[in-house]
């Protein structure tokens, strides 16, 4: 009877497992992680971590007797029992401090980053509003997120032997993929549609469990389409104008249309980003559908919207000619009472200008009751770059706030710190993100030693240097790796834009040299990175950093990795001692990588921009130049290059070789502690999304 009762648990466990593939909650557990590489060694990492590919390829019969091993079916029942008492909690942070909010925030965003098996993303943006919607789960309040399913994501990197990026599309089959088709309420596809140009355009949706929330992803390639409309969600920004605006009409009008089909009402549509924006004519049409006055419909979206924009350059954000605008919308506008005209003019600073591209962001500011950047400096820079949109008011009275971004801190980090805090914080320090005085204790020996957290760093900066050794091997054949374990190693790992500007720190090869070639303090450094496809210049920064890593003086010291993802970010953040940010000011509008070392010990070294000027605080890792910038960019350039020089010779490298009677750097280590406690309790995605609860969310209920 005993036998057949515990095969029968087995059996449910088996079922479970299962289902629990397709939540993605394992991808910030790294015990679940763990049972999927288990099963599956071989699958795992061909996969890219992708636990449904595991579970698929491993037998029933096979789970059910691996189940019979008591150790095996003790950690399985343990993660199992931990995400069932995650979706079941009822006391959220979310139930008590956000109880009012009875109706789901819809958070619309052209891409999202959830993890690196999910390649539906193509840098930070993707990246933020993945961790943007696990911290919405964390924090346990009524949630949806919306976007698109590429079929070929975001492309692959490889490099030509002389240092060129090629793109490479891979394909993204749902059969292997977390995702599963939403069906109508008779068990078929569930069918929703837009209008595009003269053109009815149907689409599916995938849906991703993301812990207690859920992504809905709209998918055009379907047999009801012709051709050219079943390629519009092939890549992530991927095609010309045409297809950005057909994205942008599907994600935004096809999500408000997939959200009425489930019968989902949101209390707040949240724009990330402009892509969205066409959301809000959908919202429009409704309200005026229903009798209202324009005036009184307009009044009614702005009351459901908020915006975040994250792009501090005028040419960053999305424009269309008028005519295309008129062809896109041809059909569509055709059941509006109001004019065209007055339709463009909505995205328009001056509504008469009738020559005046279409501008998403100004649809999102005109049409939102609330905006924001995403640091203190971008909220600034945003009410001076829209100004012209409020005239008579006070640049400082422009209503464009603003709500520093953050990391989702459980997910960046890497299983070997989770271990880490565990055993010294205890499971639950994933649960104190937002508490300062959890994080006060750091700043002593109490809960680490200097011993323990400078170990850390070894076995962090080796396993760096070790992946780094099995990447050279996959790029270029069989490859020494000459990184040591015990090197101060410098990461710098983000989209190769120009004015991030990767090459800053070899502008002077003459006077950056003696530090890479000193044999008694050594220096390397890791890079990685992908340029859009159209970025020629960006394209040449990467072969740039090639051809400096092959020179004789810096060879084996300056490493390019290829095909920079989610995985190769997480081992660089938790290796690297220092993380370099060097873009040119004030261009930068939050920057996240940074806020990813902290968890792992790791101190920035940063322009005075974004986040980071806000972090600084001269203990807890170290600055590049003062808070200002010049207009002249290369005279910027040269003062930057100086400064950054000045403080690797003076101060970073000295500090981390610096070295007591037992071999510990001390000053190295105060700062780190600094960091933490400084750095961490605010700078994560609870944070941040709490305080969009707080700010916009709540005031819509």
């Amino acid at each position: 009877m005993l036998r057949k009762k515990n095969t029968e648990v087995i059996s449910r466990q088996c079922e479970q497992l299962k289902a629990l593939a397709y939540n993605l909650w394992w991808t910030w557990n790294p015990e679940a992680q763990e049972i999927f590489r288990e099963l599956s060694p071989l699958v795992w990492e061909q996969s890219n971590h992708n636990a449904v590919a595991v579970i698929k390829s491993v037998s029933l019969e096979e789970i059910l007797f691996r189940l019979h091993d008591d150790d095996f079916l003790r950690q399985v029942t343990r993660v199992l029992k931990e995400f069932d008492s995650y979706m079941k909690q009822l006391r959220t942070w979310g139930a008590v401090r956000a109880s009012k909010l009875k109706r789901p925030v819809a958070y619309f965003s052209a891409e999202f980053g959830l993890h690196e098996s999910l390649p539906i993303y193509s840098g930070g943006l993707g990246v933020l509003s993945g961790d943007h919607a696990k911290s919405a789960s964390d924090l346990g309040f009524p949630f949806v997120a919306l976007s698109l399913f590429y079929r070929h994501g975001y492309f692959q990197q490889r490099l030509t032997p002389d240092g060129w990026q090629q793109e490479e599309l891979p394909t993204n089959d749902p059969e292997r993929l977390p995702v599963t088709l939403v069906q109508n309420q008779q068990g078929g596809r569930l069918l929703n549609s837009v209008e595009i140009g003269q053109s009815t355009v149907y689409f599916q949706t995938w849906q991703v469990d993301v812990g207690r929330i859920r992504l809905l992803l709209l998918d055009t390639n379907i047999p009801e389409n012709d051709q050219r409309f079943q390629v519009l969600t092939d890549q992530v920004y991927g095609g010309d104008i045409q297809t950005r605006i057909g994205q942008e009409t599907l994600l935004g009008i096809g999500g408000v249309r997939l959200l009425r089909s489930l019968g989902i009402d949101p209390a707040v549509f949240h724009m990330n980003e402009g892509h969205s924006a066409f959301l809000t004519f959908e919202l429009l049409r409704e309200e005026l559908a229903a009798g209202k006055s324009k005036a009184e419909a307009e009044k009614s979206v702005r009351q459901k919207c908020i915006f975040t924009t994250h792009t501090p350059v005028p040419a960053g954000h999305d424009r269309f000619a008028p005519d295309l605008m008129q062809q896109t919308f041809e059909k569509y506008w055709s059941g509006f009472p109001v004019s065209p005209g007055d339709l463009l003019a909505y995205g328009r600073i001056h509504p008469e200008h009738h020559d005046e591209p279409f501008t998403m962001t100004i649809l999102a500011l005109k049409m939102s009751r609330g905006a924001n950047g995403v640091s203190e400096l971008h909220g600034r820079v945003s009410r001076e770059m829209w100004k012209d949109l409020y005239p008579g008011k006070a640049v400082e009275k422009i209503p464009i706030g603003h709500i520093t971004n953050g990391v989702h801190t459980p997910s960046w980090a890497s299983s070997r710190a989770h271990q880490f805090w565990n055993r010294r914080l205890g499971y639950d320090w994933t649960r104190k993100l937002m508490d300062k005085d959890y994080w006060e204790k750091l700043e002593n020996n109490g809960i680490a030693s200097d011993e323990e957290l400078w170990g850390l760093r070894f076995v962090l900066r080796r396993e760096l240097v070790e992946f780094v050794h099995r990447r050279l091997q996959q790029q270029s054949g069989p490859h020494h790796s000459p990184l040591s374990p015990d090197a101060l190693t410098i990461g710098f790992a983000r989209r190769f834009a120009t004015y991030k500007r990767a090459p800053l720190i070899f502008r002077n090869l003459d006077m950056i040299l003696p530090l890479f070639k000193n044999p008694e303090r050594p220096l390397q450094m890791v890079f990685a990175g992908k340029a859009h496809p159209r970025d020629a210049e960006g394209k040449k920064y990467i072969q740039r950093i090639i051809e400096i890593s092959r020179l004789p003086e810096l060879a084996g010291k300056v490493i390019f990795i290829e095909n920079y993802d989610m995985n190769v970010a997480r081992y660089l953040v938790a290796g690297a001692d220092v993380w370099l940010n060097t873009p040119r000011r004030p261009l930068e509008a939050s920057g996240t990588s940074g806020m990813k070392v902290l968890i792992h010990g790791g101190l920035n070294l940063s322009i005075m921009d974004g986040w980071w000027r806000e972090g600084y605080n001269g203990r807890n890792g170290w600055s590049i130049g003062d808070d200002s910038n010049d207009t002249d960019m290369e005279q910027q350039d040269d003062k930057d290059f100086q400064a950054l020089i000045n403080v690797l010779a003076n101060e970073v490298v000295p500090e981390f070789y610096e070295r007591d009677e037992l071999g510990m750097p001390r000053k190295w280590i105060k700062r780190i502690r600094n960091s933490m406690r400084t750095l961490l309790s605010t700078y994560n995605t609870e944070r941040m999304v709490a305080e969009y609860v707080k700010k916009y969310y709540l005031s819509a209920s």
